[in-house]
C-alpha cells in the first residue's frame, strides 16, 4: 500500500523524474553511462555478454577436474580459493619497513598532516565567522581524537589541559558531518597524489561493508542482535577504495539490509576517484543493485555465500541452451522475460538517471523496490534485468579465478581497516555512548577521518622507506610493495599523554618536513 501525497511512503514511480523533464536528461544520462536507449540493442548486447560469458564457463566445465566442476549427480560444485600467497618477501620487506618507520602519538601524526594538506582548514565555523583563534586548531585535534578514541571530551580536557568548555564549544561549532566529508576528501586528495599510492591499486575499484560496534543507554538507531551484541548496538556502513582510503561512512540500523545503502556513497561520491566497479560480500547482494549498477554503467562484483545454489537464467529455451551449452546449459533453470525488460527498458533508463541526477536517494528506491512484489511492474522488470546481469557476473567469477582472488583482495583491504578502527576506538572497549543520530554519526566520520589520516602518513613514510632503500641500490619490486597494506599502526601510539602542541611538533620535523627513519636494528 501506498499513500499518495507522501514522500517517503509514495509508490516507486512517484520518486522519478517526470516524463518530460526526462525527455531532455535521456541523451545526457545514456552518454555520461555509455548506455544505448533503444532497448532492443541493449538487450542484444547483454546477450551476446551472456553468450560469452557462459562459454567461458563451459570451457572450464568441460576440463572437469578443477576447483569449478560438476559432481556425478549433476550438481555445480566450487571448491573454496586456496589462501593467497603472498611472496616471502613481501612479508621480510613489511617487517623491514616497520623497522624504519618513526614512532609517532597520534596527535603528532594528525599535525604533521595539516602542515602538508590544510585539512583542518576546512572545518568552518557554522555560523560563518572568518575569524578564527589560533587556538582552533588544537582544539580541533583535540576533539578529533577525543571522538574517533570514544575518550569523550570529559576526559580529553583532563588528558590535554584544554578546559572542557573549549572542547565543547569547538566540536560544537565546528565539528560536523560537512566539515569532516571536506577534511575526509583533503585527505584522500593528498593520499592520491603520493608516489606509492598506484601501486596498492587503480582507484576504480571499491567496496563496502558493515562494522558494528555496541553501544550504551537507548537510541531509535540501536538494535539488540544477540549475534554481535550483548545488548544492542549500531552499524557504520563504509565504503572502501583499493588504494585503502575510506570514502564513505554513514550508520545505519544493525537489522537493516546492508544491500540498500551501496549506492548511496557510490553515488554521492565527490572525491576525484573514478570507481567502476564495487565489491561486497553476500550482504549487499540483490537483483535490484545488479540491475541498477549496470544501468549506472557500473560493474556489481560480489563474493556470493552458496553461490551454486543461486538461480541461473537463460535467454532462449532450455534445449537450445544445453545444445550450445552441453554442461552449463543444465544449470540454466529459468528463462529471461526479456518481453518485460524490453517494455519497461525506458523507466528502467529512467528509474537510474533519477538516481544519477539526486533526484532521489538509492537507499530509498533499492529498499521499496526490493520489497516490491511482482505486481509492481517496474520492480518486475528491474529485477528480470538484474537476473540477467548476475548471470553474466556470475558465470564471468566461477570461470576465472584470478578474478574471484581479486575481490577476495579487495574485501580483505577492507577487514583490514575495520581491525584499524578497532585499535583507534579503544576506550570504553569500542562502546559508542552516543545517542542521538547525529552525534553518532560525526563521531564515526572522525573515526574515518582519523583513520584515512593513518593510512595517509603510513604510506607517506613507506614511500620515503623504500625511496631510501632504492638510493642504497637495494632492489624493491612495486609487485612486492602491492602486499604490504598501509593499515598499519605499529609506530603509532593511540595512548598516553596527550600534548597539542602545534608549534612544537613541527619544530621536530626538521628541514625536509618529515620525521627521520630510523635505522635498521635500532630503537632511535
Amino acid at each position: 500500500m501506498f499513500v499518495p501525497g507522501s514522500r517517503r511512503y509514495s509508490g516507486p514511480a512517484a520518486y522519478l523524474l517526470t516524463p518530460d523533464k526526462w525527455a531532455d536528461q535521456r541523451a545526457e544520462f545514456c552518454q555520461l553511462v555509455g548506455n544505448p536507449a533503444d532497448p532492443a540493442c541493449a538487450l542484444a548486447a547483454a546477450e551476446d555478454e551472456l553468450g560469452e560469458a557462459l562459454g567461458e564457463l563451459e570451457e572450464v566445465l568441460a576440463a572437469g577436474d578443477g576447483p569449478v566442476r560438476i559432481d556425478e549427480t549433476g550438481d555445480l560444485v566450487i571448491s573454496p580459493l586456496t589462501a593467497e600467497d603472498v611472496p616471502a618477501e613481501a612479508t621480510a620487506l613489511k617487517a623491514e619497513l616497520t623497522e624504519m618507520l618513526p614512532f609517532a602519538p597520534i596527535v603528532s601524526l594528525l599535525i604533521e598532516l595539516d602542515k602538508r594538506t590544510g585539512y583542518l582548514d576546512c572545518f568552518t565555523h557554522a555560523g560563518g565567522k572568518q575569524a578564527r583563534s589560533p587556538q582552533v586548531k588544537r582544539n580541533l585535534i583535540a576533539v578529533l581524537i577525543s571522538h574517533s578514541t570514544d575518550l569523550g571530551l570529559t576526559w580529553m580536557a583532563d588528558a590535554c589541559g584544554i578546559s572542557y568548555d573549549v572542547l565543547a564549544w569547538t566540536a560544537e561549532w565546528y565539528v560536523r558531518e560537512e566539515t569532516l566529508r571536506a577534511a575526509n576528501l583533503a585527505i584522500i586528495g593528498y593520499h592520491q597524489r603520493l608516489p606509492l599510492t598506484p601501486v596498492f591499486g587503480t582507484g576504480t575499484l571499491s567496496s563496502s561493508d558493515g562494522q558494528r560496534f555496541p553501544t550504551r543507554g537507548k537510541s531509535i538507531t540501536t538494535r539488540a542482535l544477540s549475534r554481535y551484541f550483548a545488548n544492542e548496538g549500531l552499524s557504520t556502513y563504509t565504503h572502501v577504495t583499493d588504494q585503502h582510503t575510506t570514502y564513505g561512512t554513514k550508520i545505519i540500523v544493525a537489522t537493516k539490509r546492508e544491500a540498500h545503502y551501496i549506492l548511496d556513497e557510490i553515488l554521492g561520491n565527490v572525491t576525484d576517484i573514478p570507481i567502476t566497479e564495487h565489491a561486497t560480500d553476500t550482504h549487499g547482494v540483490t537483483l535490484v543493485n545488479f540491475g541498477l549498477f549496470d544501468l549506472l554503467g557500473l560493474q556489481l562484483s560480489p563474493r556470493i555465500r552458496d553461490l551454486g545454489k543461486i538461480t541461473l537464467y537463460r535467454a532462449g529455451s532450455r534445449a537450445q541452451a544445453e545444445a550450445d551449452f552441453p554442461h552449463t546449459g543444465p544449470l540454466l533453470t529459468r528463462k529471461l522475460n526479456t518481453d518485460l525488460i524490453a517494455e519497461h527498458y525506458d523507466d528502467l533508463l529512467r528509474l537510474a538517471g533519477s538516481l544519477k541526477f539526486g533526484h532521489a536517494t538509492a537507499s530509498l528506491l533499492v529498499g521499496k523496490l526490493s520489497a516490491s512484489g511482482r505486481q509492481n511492474a517496474l520492480a518486475a522488470a528491474l529485477k528480470e534485468y538484474g537476473a540477467l546481469r548476475r548471470t553474466i557476473y556470475a558465470a564471468r567469477y566461477l570461470a576465472d579465478p584470478a578474478y574471484r582472488r581479486k575481490i577476495s583482495r579487495q574485501l580483505n583491504k577492507g577487514e583490514s581497516l575495520h581491525a584499524l578502527k578497532r585499535d583507534l576506538l579503544y576506550t570504553h572497549e569500542g562502546t559508542v555512548r552516543a545517542r542521538h543520530l547525529e552525534q553518532p554519526t560525526e563521531q564515526a566520520w572522525c573515526l574515518t577521518l582519523v583513520t584515512n589520516c593513518v593510512v595517509a602518513w603510513t604510506t607517506e613514510y613507506y614511500g620515503l622507506a623504500v625511496d631510501s632503500m632504492r638510493a642504497t641500490g637495494r632492489r624493491v619490486d612495486d609487485e612486492v610493495l602491492a602486499h604490504i597494506s598501509p593499515a598499519h599502526s605499529e609506530n603509532i601510539n593511540f595512548f598516553g599523554s596527550i600534548d597539542v602542541d602545534i608549534e612544537g611538533e613541527l619544530a621536530q620535523l626538521g628541514p625536509t618536513g618529515y620525521r627521520p627513519l630510523r635505522v635498521r636494528d635500532t630503537l632511535f
